[in-house]
């Protein structure tokens, strides 16, 4: 510092008297004896402050002290079990004068008096005192609060509280009042006021003695100058920091401006008050705010203030040994803002492309990505955004890479406007060969248009067209072709018209880069979507395109399959020997061509062992063993794509008996909606799923009313991760629970109450109404084990055919009846039974005890039996064999000629 200040002497000298420049003696005409009276006066009166200031604190802690003591000994006895007793009891004063006194000695307080709410005296320390008022307020006391006081009592100035007494249900019965005389506290002040005086004449002898050098340092530092001389010094120091034509700041370690020149007041737009407020109240812009407070050093950084780039350098004010804060330096360097600009730019640009890389392809949706590449850009960089995909890449084909023109399907559209007037949605297109687009795919980069007025190409694309585009305002044109391994998928086109600004030759690699990202994740989607579709060709391929026709059963059915992927799931409707039907729905874990694959094997093993006429647990049975067996063939041939799991439900539906077996195989439990609207879920034994073996399947048979409404379902219908499968049964329940529902009402109701927003899984459903056979569709006799008793049966079999008008079947069904009736009593155990039943066919079923099963076979030239069973099969048109749990029934079926029925 000694050397800044003598040059500024030197310049200062020829304002100054006429005096040697000489080191004064300590006295008012220098700054440092100015600066030791007024400190050496500061000290005093800060010494004589503070021992007032300690005096009256300490009086005023000792009276809340005493306070405090006698508020503690009041609400003790007070709340003493003793207090409450003596106050009930016929003298008061006999039971609680001597316990108050105790109290009194122990404690050090003055007086302890326990009175009653009219205050008068059962206790005091001076015995004339007892029977006489309370000298002190007790309203406050009667009302339940504590009330504490400094009042001029009988034995002089005290501080005294006074405290309710409540007996056990709360209400008051007396007073307790404690007190201690102010002249105590008096005297404790009085003992350490000596202290406090030692203290404060040793705390004056430093501070002035610490004055002492402080003001010889200053005079040190001051080379001994007087006011004027600092005066002088100080206004050509103002001049000189006003004239220079770069600002200067000085804050404090605060946060405070201390100083501000007039170049830094007008870059930073300061108000007029502005020294002496915080850097945070002076509206400067955040990076300004932070580089002053809390401060950091900086180094020609380019700060924004307003429309202005300023060049700031800061450094700390503390080195050295000065006092805490920053200077800072500013230059105004208007010709970086053009560098700031194309920075600026080029981080919105990165910014752009780094939310294109998550918010473009997050499905494997074609139409979605094009969507998500519309909105991207949308309003940053473009106003208006559309998409024109290939057609074949909308199907999931690949186009043609020869194709010089091709024609594309305006896919999406956003802007800023939806009034705009360019292609609509959905519109196809064929780009003319001078248009921008048509140019963008033969030169596979991006071309710009920065003003559409001037390009004959765009405008000859639509004439009429384009002067309703240029009319609303677009103005600039990117068009950026997609491209994915060489193959053109569709175009990308960037509109500008809220932006006054045209599209630059900058803004060619941002489209391109954007087109690039986005044709990446179209070619995915394209992909995926011709390998789902494959997928679900497979799939529906697999599953029956109509439901037979039948009589036992009125279906109706759904199938839809996953979003992400096909999968397993199945349903199926077979009919079966004599008016019976057959209903089954599986599940195949997983998604893909496998699972669809192995969906077509289960089906098909399902038919083939319904073919066999098996009871539902044992087909279940045989289903298990095949799964198996393909799993271990797979796992053995090194497969990883084997059989994860699969679940089935197989129902038998007998419409003579009205009687429905079904059996499970780990597959959800059906839905029985009774005919007067209840629904139930049977109790069906669930199993283990198809493939895992071990334990056999369960059998239930239910008695079907004609009406009931079976719905079986998989389980990609009633279950989801954010809902229990419980809430979907309920859902389930609800939306079959009316009476007279049609199928295919029922599929559309249970559709609508279940269907999520996004299927994540296959969703197979069959609405099975059920139907019954008419008594008088039904024909039974029972037949003796008698040859002589086949006569008889075929006479009433003729009459009963001719009942149903079915006179030109009497010749077949006779032969027929008569070989199996014939067979039946020489090689079965009897009862024999003989049943017709007119449906869609007549049906003849001979019934036994007997497990052996006829065989058709060639009788020779000399062999005297061996024909009949040849004639059945020749006469009818099926014929079979199935077992029951007490024998058998062989079969035969007759079309009949349409209409009969």
């Amino acid at each position: 510092m000694a050397g800044p200040l003598t040059r500024l002497r030197a310049l200062a000298a020829p304002l100054l008297p006429d005096r040697r420049l000489r080191r004064p003696r300590l006295g008012e005409g220098s700054v440092a004896g100015q600066v030791f009276v007024l400190q050496v006066a500061v000290v005093l009166l800060l010494v004589v402050a503070a021992v007032a200031a300690l005096v009256l604190q300490v009086r005023r802690d000792s009276t809340d002290a005493a306070g405090d003591r006698s508020l503690a000994v009041a609400e003790t006895l007070a709340n003493s079990p003793g207090t409450l007793s003596g106050l009930r009891s016929p003298d008061p004063t006999a039971r609680l004068q001597g316990p108050a006194e105790a109290a009194r000695k122990r404690t050090g307080v003055d007086f302890v008096v326990v009175m009653n709410t009219k205050g008068v005296r059962y206790t005091h320390p001076a015995r004339d005192r007892i029977g006489k008022k309370f000298v002190g307020t007790i309203g406050p006391a009667l009302r339940g609060q504590v009330h504490r006081e400094t009042v001029e009592g009988t034995i002089g100035e005290i501080v005294q509280v006074v405290v309710p007494v409540r007996n056990s249900d709360g209400r008051i019965v007396g007073l307790v009042s404690a007190g201690i005389k102010v002249d105590k506290v008096g005297r404790v002040v009085d003992r350490q006021l000596p202290l406090l005086l030692g203290a404060a004449a040793v705390a004056l002898a430093l501070a002035t003695g610490g004055t002492a050098l402080v003001s010889r340092r200053l005079r040190r530092q001051t080379h001994g100058l007087g006011t004027l001389e600092m005066t002088r010094m100080y206004e050509h120091h103002d001049a000189v920091l006003h004239s220079v034509h770069e600002g200067v700041l000085i804050v404090s370690g605060e946060g405070r401006l201390l100083l501000a020149n007039d170049e830094a007041s007008r870059l930073l737009d300061l108000p007029p008050d502005a020294q002496g407020r915080h850097v945070t109240e002076l509206g400067l812009e955040a990076p300004m705010r932070g580089l002053l407070h809390p401060g950091r050093v900086a180094t020609d950084e380019v700060l924004r203030s307003g429309d202005r780039l300023l060049a700031v350098n800061n450094r700390s004010t503390d080195r050295n040994g000065g006092p805490p804060g920053w200077v800072a330096t500013l230059r105004d360097t208007t010709e970086l803002r053009l560098l700031s600009t194309r920075v600026e730019s080029a981080r919105k640009r990165l910014e752009l492309l780094y939310e294109a890389g998550g918010g473009i392809g997050t499905t494997l949706d074609v139409t979605r990505t094009a969507e998500e590449l519309a909105q991207v850009p949308v309003p940053r960089f473009a106003d208006f955004v559309t998409v024109d995909l290939a057609e074949p890449v909308l199907r999931g084909d690949e186009p043609s890479p020869n194709g010089s023109e091709p024609v594309m399907r305006r896919t999406a559209v956003h802007g800023v406007r939806d009034d705009q007037p360019l292609y609509p949605l959905g519109r196809s297109i064929a780009f003319a060969s001078r248009s921008p687009q048509a140019r963008s795919f033969e030169s596979g980069r991006a071309v710009l248009e920065p003003r559409l007025s001037e390009s004959p190409g765009w405008r000859a694309q639509d004439p009429e067209r384009t002067d309703r585009v240029l009319e609303f305002g677009i103005h600039s044109l990117i068009a950026a072709p997609l491209r994915a391994r060489g193959v053109l998928l569709g175009v990308v086109n960037f509109w500008r018209s809220e932006k006054p600004e045209p599209f630059e030759d900058d803004d060619l690699s941002l489209a391109s880069e954007l087109a690039a990202r986005a044709a990446v994740s179209i070619d995915n989607a394209r992909r995926f979507t011709r390998e789902h579709g494959m997928a679900v060709a497979l799939q529906r391929s697999l599953l029956p395109r109509a439901l037979p026709e039948q009589s036992a059963v009125e279906v109706a059915s759904r199938y839809l399959p996953a979003q992400a992927g096909v999968g397993g799931d199945w349903f199926d409707v077979i009919p079966l020997p004599g008016a019976r039907v057959a209903l089954a729905v599986g599940d195949v874990v997983g998604h893909g061509l496998h699972a669809a694959a192995t969906m077509g094997r289960l089906r098909t093993a399902v038919h083939n062992f319904s073919a066999l006429d098996l009871p539902p647990d044992e087909l279940l049975g045989h289903l298990d063993e095949l799964a198996a067996r393909v799993d271990q063939d797979a796992i053995e041939a090194g497969d990883e794509t084997a059989i994860t799991g699969a679940t089935c439900l197989y129902a038998v539906y007998d419409p003579a008996s009205r009687t429905c077996v079904m059996a499970r195989a780990g597959h959800p439990t059906p839905a029985l909606a009774r005919p007067d609207g209840t629904v139930e879920f049977p109790e069906i034994p669930s199993g283990l799923p198809l493939g895992i073996g071990g334990l056999p399947f369960e059998s239930v048979e239910l008695k079907l009313e004609e009406g009931s409404r079976l719905v079986l379902y998989t389980d990609g219908l009633v279950e989801r991760r954010d809902k229990d499968i419980d809430t979907g049964l309920e859902l389930l329940r609800e939306a079959v629970a009316h009476a007279g529902q049609s199928p295919e009402e029922s599929c559309d109701a249970v559709l609508d109450a279940l269907m999520p927003d996004r299927q994540g899984d296959d969703i197979a459903l069959l609405v099975a109404r059920t139907r019954g056979l008419g008594s008088g569709q039904v024909a039974e006799w029972e037949v003796d084990s008698d040859p002589s008793a086949v006569a008889g049966v075929r006479a009433e079999v003729t009459a009963q055919l001719a009942r149903w008008g079915l006179e030109e079947q009497d010749f077949v069904t006779e032969l027929i009846l008569s070989e199996l009736i014939t067979n039946a009593i020489r090689h079965a155990t009897g009862p024999i039974r003989v049943r017709l039943l007119h449906d869609r066919a007549l049906i003849c079923e001979v019934s036994d005890r007997s497990s052996t099963s006829p065989h058709l076979r060639h009788a020779a030239a000399t062999d005297e039996g061996g024909r009949g069973l040849f004639l059945v099969a020749q006469f009818a048109d099926r014929w079979g064999t199935r077992y029951t749990k007490d024998g058998k029934v062989i079969w035969t079926e007759q079309s009949l000629a349409s209409g009969v029925l």
